[in-house]
């Protein structure tokens, strides 16, 4: 069954109003996804100081990513009906509920059920806010759209483990003062949200969007296959980085300082938006190669640095991997939003996010799983090879998007 989608507000806002939206809902984006990486330097805290287990962190880090893919599932296109400035302020508080339940964490059920609540609102928030992004960027760069719903995610994850690290290991009450810090953050981005203009009207039909459904437009449907290969690869290291690198860092690297922490991860997610704009040069299927082939030479670099021992080795890698994961992301969004109107955004974008966290979800449960008998080291390779995959596959296959900029399809 078709159902019909917002169309976007016919009287256009001041550009003033455009600009402060298109800020807004980066710094929402961003705000959202740095209190989801304020958790990374405390695992290893928690991991001391409450005796959690790296399956039992996995655990944590798989619940944030299946209730995210959840919400995808869901509530994915809600924001095509009922707007995206009330999914966007709905995402945002369901992500300081969950800050709040993580100032108290002595159990796994807590952090589970903390990280339960930031994936709801994670996923309500990949799916309305990179939308209300795109439908609020400006016209030129045209890559700006691209790599700012897209990237920003990423860019947020390094700036709070950072953020949180530095925090941990050199300000007051160390397991709470980050969960402060990010409810403070979220409360200022969902008061700009709601002084910034709406950009779809709302329509009837938001009960009937809640029916499970992933819908892509017909004339890139043939694209979905090799961007999933791109998720794949580049979501399941990223979850890797979450659940098992503070013990690898610790147990083979030889330090447990949350800052160095914060940084590894970093290292992993910021050059990522650094990256897109270079993939801006070239077209998506182009870069895409490019952005791969880095990626998996950055593994290469990661599976040999933990062999030997060597941290700088290790944040160097890291650093070739994130920037290859950033150039072949946002070039796989570029090709996925060739020619969409604002009515296709919202389920692009569900869709992107359902396939990213999916292969967040599965991979990282399954390590977790393995991790109590499979050393962490032996797991870093088990994902370097999924990572050979994905980038073969995209090698092979993957190409650029028909230049038909017609009105989409859905089946």
């Amino acid at each position: 069954m078709t159902h019909t989608v917002a169309e976007p507000l016919r009287s256009a806002p001041a550009a003033a109003s455009m600009q402060l939206g298109f800020i807004s809902g980066v710094l929402a984006l961003l705000a959202a996804f740095a209190a989801a990486g304020s958790t990374i330097p405390l695992f290893n805290i928690y991991r001391a100081e409450e005796g959690f287990t790296n399956a039992g962190i996995s655990l944590g880090v798989g619940a944030y990513s299946a209730a995210t893919l959840g919400a995808l599932l869901v509530l994915g296109r809600l924001s095509g009906y009922v707007g995206r400035r009330p999914v966007a302020v709905a995402s945002l508080t369901l992500i300081m509920l969950g800050c709040v339940l993580l100032l108290s964490v002595h159990n796994i059920g807590t952090l589970v059920a903390g990280r339960l609540l930031m994936g709801l609102g994670g996923g309500l928030a990949s799916s309305s806010l990179p939308a209300y992004i795109v439908d609020t960027a400006p016209a030129k760069p045209q890559w700006l759209a691209s790599v700012a719903s897209s990237q920003t995610i990423m860019l947020g994850l390094a700036l709070g483990a950072v953020a949180s690290g530095a925090l941990v290991q050199f300000g007051p009450w160390p397991r709470d003062l980050v969960f402060v810090v990010a409810i403070i953050m979220l409360l200022l981005s969902a008061a700009l949200i709601v002084m910034s203009p709406e950009t779809v009207k709302r329509c009837p039909g938001a009960w009937a969007s809640l029916r499970p459904s992933v819908r892509v437009p017909a004339r890139v449907r043939k694209l979905v296959p090799v961007s999933a290969a791109v998720f794949l690869g580049t979501w399941a290291t990223g979850a890797f980085y979450q659940a098992f690198v503070p013990g690898l860092v610790q147990d083979q690297l030889g330090t447990a300082s949350p800052l160095i922490l914060g940084v590894v991860v970093a290292a992993y997610m910021g050059p990522s938006a650094l990256g897109s704009p270079l993939g801006g040069l070239f077209s998506p299927a182009t870069a895409q190669r490019i952005g791969m082939a880095a990626f998996v030479v950055g593994w290469a670099g990661l599976v040999t640095s933990t062999t030997v021992g060597t941290l700088p080795f290790f944040i160097a890698a890291t650093t070739v991997a994130g920037v290859g994961q950033g150039i072949a992301i946002s070039s796989a969004v570029r090709g996925l939003l060739h020619g969409s109107c604002p009515g296709d955004r919202a389920p692009i974008f569900a869709m992107v996010y359902l396939l990213s966290y999916s292969a967040a979800t599965f991979p990282s449960l399954i390590s977790g799983a393995l991790s109590h008998t499979v050393p962490l080291q032996q797991l870093a390779i088990g994902h370097a090879v999924l990572a050979l995959i994905a980038t073969s596959i995209t090698l092979v296959a993957v190409r650029d998007p028909a230049g038909d900029s017609g009105a989409s399809t859905f089946r």
